[in-house]
């Protein structure tokens, strides 16, 4: 896939991508690089189409090969902050942390700093060589938990890998509103929302992805699940548990109106009602280490918000059962 100093990679058009752009369907097979990158390489032949270099809107075709071949350079021009992290694992290769919740991952429009990206260029000026300076996955700036950052291109092309061959494990803890009686699988696509860009949503042209959660602990009208993706498409967690009726407390995208049940006590309302964060926290991360192969996993607990709302979810329970337990 690459080899120690170059950024390389073979990837076949499948049918859905079939007569799009050529810079389009790169986006989406290549997507641990930005568009923009993406295009400079089909302008610079970094990146063929059948060994031939082509135009950012020629199209493509279903079994075409795209091959990238590229010259590692400065990928980032965002500004070294000295923000904390709570690193969990470092090597030369690898940096595990645990994110809080309200730390946005990447600058982007309304956040260029104050993020996770300008905290690890102070920690680890050598991720802005790697493309988004080493992020190859995300969470949502309000959801809290365990997540890896390459600090090598070895590490970069292997962790990529992983994510696209689901060789890693992700697992998470949510509360979700509703009763749940037991475990189940969500498989339904997940893509833009048709009328709101800015959310995701199940619909039929979505890409594949499939959520497995298990009940942990069940209250009088929540529940606490463990849940365990096969894909990990944007939001995939909040949308698919919104999308059975069970959205995620605190959501404030997905979770709609805050919904009280008979028996609230005016306790558990004031509780649930200064929850206003997806009850989402990233509990474990599995996967094979890129130069060693060992398989490493790494588990962080739950933050004070969750174990709080949790608590308050329990005492409830216990009350309208009349007794302790």
């Amino acid at each position: 896939m690459s080899s120690e100093n170059r950024i390389t990679g073979h990837y076949n058009v499948p049918p859905e991508l079939s007569g799009k752009r050529l810079d389009q369907a790169a986006a989406e097979l290549i997507s641990e690089h930005s568009r923009s990158r993406l295009q400079s390489w089909i302008k610079n032949g970094s990146l063929t189409v059948n060994g031939k270099s082509r135009k950012p809107r020629d199209k493509v075709m279903i079994g075409d090969e795209l091959a990238l071949d590229a010259e590692p350079e400065a990928q980032v021009t965002w500004q070294a902050e000295p923000i904390t992290l709570d690193i969990v694992y470092e090597d030369e290769h690898l940096l595990v942390i645990n994110k809080p919740a309200g730390l946005v991952v990447h600058p982007a429009a309304g956040h260029a700093d104050g993020t996770l990206v300008n905290a690890l260029l102070n920690h680890a000026p050598e991720v802005e060589n790697l493309p988004r300076a080493g992020i190859v996955h995300r969470l949502d700036k309000d959801t809290s938990g365990i997540m890896v950052v390459a600090r090598s291109l070895v590490a970069h092309t292997s962790l990529v890998e992983q994510l696209q061959t689901r060789t890693m494990g992700r697992e998470y803890e949510a509360v979700v509103v509703g009763s749940l009686t037991g475990g189940a699988t969500i498989d339904e696509p997940i893509g833009r929302h048709p009328q709101d860009r800015k959310r995701m949503a199940v619909v039929p042209s979505g890409k594949p992805a499939v959520t497995h959660y298990r009940l942990i602990e069940r209250f009088a009208s929540h529940t606490h699940i463990h849940c365990k993706l096969e894909s990990g498409r944007t939001h995939q967690i909040r949308v698919h548990l919104a999308h059975v009726r069970h959205p995620l407390v605190g959501d404030p995208v997905y979770g709609g109106r805050l919904r009280l049940p008979k028996g609230t006590t005016e306790e558990l309302r004031e509780v649930l009602a200064a929850f206003t964060r997806q009850a989402l926290h990233a509990r474990k991360l599995t996967l094979e280490h890129p130069e060693t192969g060992e398989i490493l996993s790494w588990e962080v607990p739950l933050p004070d918000d969750m174990v709080n709302l949790i608590e308050a979810l329990r005492q409830h329970a216990r009350e309208l059962e009349g007794r302790d337990y």
